[in-house]
């Protein structure tokens, strides 16, 4: 992949998280002052690699499950602080801190990472498992149908079994579409990050969304939660 056609794929994938329909190639023209032909001909290469596609009939393309593997091995390559970062950092971080007994710092941690993501969220805590968000995850108009309704369903009703036979990185472990290997189906991305705490060493939080998100901000916040959590307890 050339630089262009990886900052076009990296463009198309975070204009379509924010505005949730197909991005064409004026509006990408525009953004790189080159030609719209120019646009299309490495939109053309980009789609025929697997990486974008062209839902229906629209003139615009969208990201495919290979072009968001692709956006999240390289995310370390870019500049991966979101732009308010800074500031959801340390209102997550008060959060935590401030909330006292061992379940609450947990709570605390689930609850803020579902709201600062517009994410459903969860944690782990000895056998326990607590999620918050589940609103904004069926909100989202990638789950209107009952397929993927019934996938996500399966997919959060198994959520605990699998995060027990799972290897995770103790970092951050994204899980992608079909990756996943329950609710293949539902179309989710899966943001996890393992931690250390007195009732395990096998602990998590993460967040659970649908494939359009800001992976930058929901992988640099659940990264340090996790973080604040291990220290916290």
């Amino acid at each position: 992949m050339t630089d262009r056609q990886a900052n076009i794929l990296s463009s198309i994938i975070e204009a379509y998280a924010e505005v949730g329909h197909p991005i064409g190639s004026v509006t990408l023209a525009k953004l790189f002052r080159v030609a719209s032909s120019t646009i299309r001909n490495e939109m053309n290469v980009l789609e025929k690699n697997g990486y974008i596609k062209q839902p229906h009939t629209s003139a615009g393309r969208i990201p495919t499950e290979k072009g968001y593997r692709w956006y999240v091995n390289h995310l370390p390559a870019q500049k991966t602080k979101h732009d308010n970062v800074d500031d959801q950092w340390k209102a997550i971080g008060t959060k935590i801190k401030n909330a006292g007994e061992p379940d609450q710092i947990i709570k605390s941690a689930v609850e803020g990472l579902a709201d600062l993501t517009s994410n459903a969220s969860m944690g782990t805590l000895g056998p326990y498992l607590y999620t918050h968000g589940l609103g904004h995850l069926f909100s989202q108009p990638e789950f209107n149908s009952k397929d993927t309704i019934q996938a996500l369903a399966y997919l959060l009703d198994n959520l605990e079994i699998w995060l027990r036979e799972v290897h995770f990185s103790k970092s951050v472990s994204v899980f992608i579409g079909r990756e996943n290997p329950i609710g293949k189906t539902s179309g989710c991305s899966l943001i996890i990050s393992q931690f250390s705490s007195p009732l395990s060493d096998r602990s998590f939080i993460g967040v659970i969304g649908p494939m359009r998100q800001d992976y930058k901000q929901a992988m640099a916040l659940v990264k340090y939660t996790s973080k604040v959590l291990e220290q916290s307890f």
